[in-house]
């Protein structure tokens, strides 16, 4: 049976070859996918892609006796190897070899040997001068009796993203709607819930295509949105197993999709309930992991092998390793049907946080597999004021329901720290927010379940920072000051500058004595403000920026503020997170979705 194919390097999805194969010499390839190799030269295939992690299929699935399945042709040396990760480093053996030899491209079989466990993959070396390889696959044994019937419902909630969801959707088409030859064909079928309405429903929708305008309700309700087009679809035999909801500002190799499929055909009946989570790797450094699963720790968030680099050979091993996971990012993360019930839908919390909840309610277990994963846009790339009034909000709703020790102190410190954060950057409007959305959340349940989500969204949208062209701007865009910024704070560390910062209040204290500054938007430090008057907040991406500006009147003020706002915690916190804990089955509900989202109309 099929396991995994041997993947390329793709312009569109990714061409950073070292994810896929590894050589010294240049790699030099036809078209057609055909990878000519020097005689002498070695290439591994040790790689996030193209290795197999045993141990995982044989925990979680029926696989049994792994082999491969290999195009060649010349002559050829194949190497089947495992790595261990022993002592914090990948340890490399030998399982089996064998020379092969073909004039044309000829398909090749070699076994692993029963119960080679670790990570699988194989290296070639060629030994003429005319040697190829072609690809090929991975493959297991498995009875007939273990497979086990999927269709997955992928759900996509978007706003005015058009390129990377056409982009998606005709891969998807191509390789698998539309693609006879497909294992996933006639197993797939696609819901995109459109809250820009902005895409062009004629062209997109067909049978195994369907986009419906929504509300923007955020993410939390453009996914419920699309579980609810998921629910109706199999009423009416769409026979959907597993949803999966899937951000539409990623690029997706849909081979991904086929190992989900896989994972989740073979999966042991133990483990029915089981969650398939794909790793975030960056849009812009195609070979960094920004997470592989996550653990939400009462709003300190993990990300689990954060900033692996996944050409090197001991972190793809590593990023194995199993951890305590308790959610996935709805940027790929597959949910079975059984848990996508009218009774269990999201929160309407708009965004930043219904993912995390969703995870901390329903998902059991979590698997996640080296070669499952999408590329998203960096986070730096979406600084937005907006984020700041959902960040404490929605932690207080997710922690009042599954954090119990999450307590009206723990929330007054966390408050503290980031009001102060925010006012020590100048950044007021950001302490405004904050304290804001923990007012919000002191109101109970009954005003989340009454609110206006898309024209609160809107308001808050409105008070935030807004980003304009530098040259719109008091403050000139000065890039060596920018750089000097962005390693100010590596040059100052040391006990003088944390006991001169401490003593001064970050400077509050003594006064300012330097005219303007620029810094990163999204990795400006409170000690880039010390003692400056104006600082351009700039994004090198879009390259425009906003001016904040030192204020005694605005610090006094958002520090009386989130001093009252402490007095409230202390008064109504317990209240509000009871009535979350034991009422939050309303806002869950298919008839409160319903209203929320005028599908009654």
């Amino acid at each position: 049976m099929l396991l995994q194919k041997l993947l390329w390097p793709r312009v569109g999805i990714c061409t950073e070859d070292r994810l896929y194969y590894r050589m010294k010499a240049p790699s030099f390839r036809d078209e057609g996918d055909i990878l000519r190799i020097e005689q002498g030269e070695r290439v591994c295939f040790d790689t996030y892609f193209n290795s197999v992690s045993a141990d995982k299929w044989r925990r979680y699935t029926a696989a049994q006796n792994f082999s491969l399945r290999l195009k060649l042709s010349g002559k050829l040396r194949v190497v089947l190897c495992s790595r261990h990760f022993i002592n914090s480093q990948s340890v490399r053996a030998v399982l089996a070899e064998k020379v092969v030899q073909a004039d044309s491209v000829q398909e090749f079989c070699f076994d692993f040997p029963k119960g080679a466990d670790g990570m699988l993959f194989f290296e070639l070396q060629a030994l003429s001068g005319n040697a190829a390889y072609c690809g090929g696959a991975y493959e297991c044994d498995a009875a007939e009796k273990d497979v086990q019937p999927v269709k997955i419902g992928v759900d996509i909630c978007t706003f005015r993203r058009e390129p990377f969801v056409m982009g998606n959707i005709a891969r998807m088409r191509s390789d698998i709607l539309e693609n006879a030859a497909s294992p996933l064909h006639n197993h797939l079928e696609v819901f995109v819930s459109d809250n820009g309405q902005t895409l062009d429903y004629d062209k997109l929708n067909s049978d195994t295509v369907h986009v419906v305008p929504n509300a923007n309700v955020g993410g939390a309700g453009g996914f419920t949105r699309g579980m609810i087009e998921i629910l109706k679809a199999n009423e009416n035999g769409a026979g959907v197993t597993h949803v999966l909801v899937m951000d539409d500002d990623i690029v997706l190799d849909t081979d991904v999709l086929l190992r989900t499929y896989t994972l989740l055909s073979l999966r042991k009946p133990e483990y029915a309930d089981v969650f398939v989570g794909g790793a975030m790797l960056r849009l812009d450094r195609p070979n960094i992991q920004v997470e592989n699963g996550a653990a939400w720790n009462q709003g300190q968030l993990i990300s689990h092998k954060a900033n692996f680099d996944l050409t090197k050979v001991d972190l793809c091993v590593a990023n194995e390793l199993e951890e305590r996971h308790e959610y996935n990012a709805w940027w790929y993360c597959c949910i079975p049907i059984a848990v996508v019930r009218p009774d269990n839908l999201p929160m309407p919390i708009f965004i930043r946080g219904d993912d995390i909840e969703y995870g901390l309610r329903n998902c059991k277990r979590l698997v996640t597999l080296n070669g499952i994963c999408v590329w998203h846009e960096p986070f730096e790339s979406k600084y937005s004021s907006s984020m700041y009034y959902y960040i404490l909000r929605n932690q207080c709703i997710d922690n009042s329901m599954h954090c119990p020790g999450y307590d009206a102190n723990a929330l007054k410190a966390d408050l503290r720290s980031q009001v102060m954060g925010e006012v020590n950057r100048y950044r007021y409007k950001n302490a405004d927010l904050l304290i804001r959305g923990v007012r919000d959340f002191l109101k109970g349940i009954d005003w989340l379940e009454q609110t206006d989500a898309e024209a609160l969204h809107k308001e808050i949208m409105a008070y935030g920072y807004k980003a304009q062209p530098v040259d719109q701007l008091d403050v000139p865009f000065d890039y060596s000051r920018y750089l000097y910024a962005t390693k100010e704070e590596e040059k100052n560390k040391g006990k003088l500058k944390n006991l001169k910062v401490k003593l001064t209040r970050n400077g509050w204290l003594v006064p300012p004595t330097r005219e303007n500054t620029v810094v990163s938007m999204m990795h400006m430090t409170a000690y880039n403000a010390y003692r400056v008057q104006k600082v351009l907040n700039y994004d090198s991406n879009s390259q425009k920026g906003f001016v904040t500006e030192r204020s005694k009147e605005e610090y006094s003020r958002c520090v009386r503020e989130m001093k009252a706002c402490m007095k409230e915690i202390d008064a109504q916190f317990d209240a509000a997170a009871q009535s979350y804990r034991e009422r939050c089955g309303e806002v869950r509900s298919l008839d409160f979705w319903k209203k929320y989202l005028n599908l009654d109309k």
